[in-house]
């Protein structure tokens, strides 16, 4: 006998508050088994959701700078159907912010059937410093359908909690205070693999990718020990890492955070009971003062060894296939409400290409307008900037990469430029994403939504699948896609046409990397 609306109604009141948000009555419930207890979540589409699942214990307290530990364990089944905390970023903090902030996102087409789903694990951007696995153009409900494939999102610990270097003063306890919140990524993987098979997916065939500080997520734990196999391919989108952090200059900062803090070295342990307002108030200040470079991952010479890719490629995981790629115009979308930098004159455009690369700009601006002789002063300004903080690092990442002639490298080069806003943003930073995600519909602001955007994200979203299931982005929607090499330099354009193109843009690629002293 079907139940009266009276009864569901009471149902759902009685299954807790978080039950109440499912989305219509005829949403079924689906029950999975963690390590740690049983998760409820909810299915869409096809697709079984569970949100919010925790894979670390709270950060506070004596928690705070310390490795990731696992959350304690639960009886019954724990609702996962709202996301969970994102990690401190705001002062004063927002209310979906709090220490307690280790949860990750799992979306898949079944749960224990015995599959073997190739799993893909998103790193969000932020730069180091903000951001979280919950957006909603990161929603993996249509990669998951589209690809057969389990799609993993992740929140993990920021700026001055995930990366304030206390070791110098701290001892032993604090010795990896300033790269915990990349642990915190590695703890995740760790919770993949032994979780993963009750989700569908395989835990020997992981993807880490990310876009912009995702990107950089993703080169950094391709350097890191401690997470060597745990993951067996990844995806660099505009998010060039090739220097972190040094020892020198990350304790100078945390000397600052102690200042601003009121607190002498030898109490560096009353870090940890600093309210969390005051400290993010104190991490605001500090920031503004030494920029936020500074909070993010230290070469500590032991969970980071060495830079990512300098003076060479890490060799820690050489054997893992990447794939890593930019896009033309990346700082427009920084730049959007700048006004002037997309109505510069001569003047101006000189004005602010020295900014980025100093004595060189003459040089530079010479053959950018002669590789572009149609390019408008405030084009060749977002070409020149672009290229500056992402493109030319990004191709020296593929060269050095490729150097270690193991896992195979592809490069690419993304041109399409979106509609919205006339048009004025060109091919943006963060682009990437909805196409990927198969979510340009979720995303239109950014993308438009439109015809063209539909048929792009039909290829890209399948090449970035190929390659997550055989670490090869070939595919039938594409064309023969060649791996990189520092001769021929082959690179997917992906625009309406897609096309390979040996070193598409030579001239600007050899111009900023001799500004860059790139050798």
């Amino acid at each position: 006998m079907n139940p009266s609306r009276r009864e569901l109604v009471a149902s759902l009141l009685a299954a807790g508050p978080a039950s109440l948000l499912l989305r219509g009555a005829d949403t079924k419930l689906v029950t999975a088994e963690t390590q740690f207890g049983k998760v409820r979540g909810a299915e869409n589409n096809g697709i079984k959701i569970f949100k919010g699942v925790p894979y670390g214990a709270s950060t506070s307290g004596k928690n705070r700078f310390m490795p990731p530990a696992d959350p304690a364990p639960w009886t019954g089944a724990r609702d996962a159907l709202e996301y969970g905390h994102s990690a401190p970023q705001n002062s004063p903090l927002h209310a979906d912010e709090s220490e307690d902030c280790l949860v990750l996102n799992v979306w898949t087409p079944a749960i224990k059937d015995r599959r073997k789903r190739p799993v893909m694990f998103w790193c969000h951007g932020g730069h180091f410093q903000r951001g979280s696995g919950s957006g909603p153009g990161e929603d993996g409900t249509n990669l998951a359908h589209r690809g057969d494939v389990v799609v993993v999102t992740v929140n993990h610990r920021l700026n001055a909690l995930g990366f304030l270097y206390l070791a110098e003063f701290g001892g032993a306890d604090l010795a990896a205070s300033g790269d915990v919140g990349m642990l915190d990524l590695v703890h995740a993987l760790r919770w993949v693999r032994r979780n993963i098979p009750e989700f569908g997916g395989d835990p020997d065939n992981v993807t880490i990718f990310g876009q912009s500080g995702g990107g950089r997520k993703v080169g950094t734990l391709l350097a890191m020990p401690s997470a060597k196999g745990l993951f067996h391919r990844a995806i660099i989108e505009s998010g060039p890492t090739i220097k972190l952090v040094e020892r020198d200059d990350a304790t100078r900062v945390a000397e600052r955070m102690l200042a601003e803090l009121g607190l002498p070295r030898s109490r560096v342990r009353d870090l940890q009971n600093v309210p969390i307002d005051r400290f993010m108030a104190a991490y605001a200040s500090v920031s503004k003062a030494t920029g936020t470079d500074k909070f993010s991952p230290t070469v500590d010479g032991k969970a980071i060894p060495q830079h990512p890719f300098h003076p060479a490629a890490s060799p820690v995981s050489a054997d893992v296939p990447l794939m890593i790629g930019s896009t033309r115009t990346e700082l427009t979308l920084a730049l959007q409400n700048d006004k002037e930098a997309f109505t510069l004159d001569e003047a101006g455009l000189r004005r602010r290409v020295k900014q980025y690369v100093a004595e060189n700009s003459d040089r530079v601006i010479e053959a950018y307008r002669k590789a572009n002789p149609q390019a408008s002063p405030s084009d060749l300004f977002f070409l020149i900037a672009s290229d500056e903080q992402y493109g030319a690092p990004v191709m020296k990442i593929a060269e050095r990469r490729a150097a270690l002639n193991q896992g195979p490298v592809y490069l690419y080069y993304f041109r399409w430029e979106t509609p919205v806003q006339g048009g004025r943003l060109k091919s943006p930073h963060t682009i990437e994403i909805p196409f990927a995600f198969d979510n340009v519909q979720i995303s239109k602001n950014l993308t438009g939504g439109g015809a063209d955007a539909m048929a792009l994200a039909d290829k890209v979203s399948d090449t970035w699948i190929a390659f997550a299931r055989a670490g090869d982005p070939n595919n039938p929607k594409i064309p023969r896609w060649t791996r990189y090499n520092p001769t021929d330099r082959p690179t997917m354009v992906f625009d309406n046409e897609i096309r390979l193109e040996n070193d598409p843009i030579r001239e600007q690629r050899v111009a900023m990397w001799s500004a860059m002293n790139f050798t």
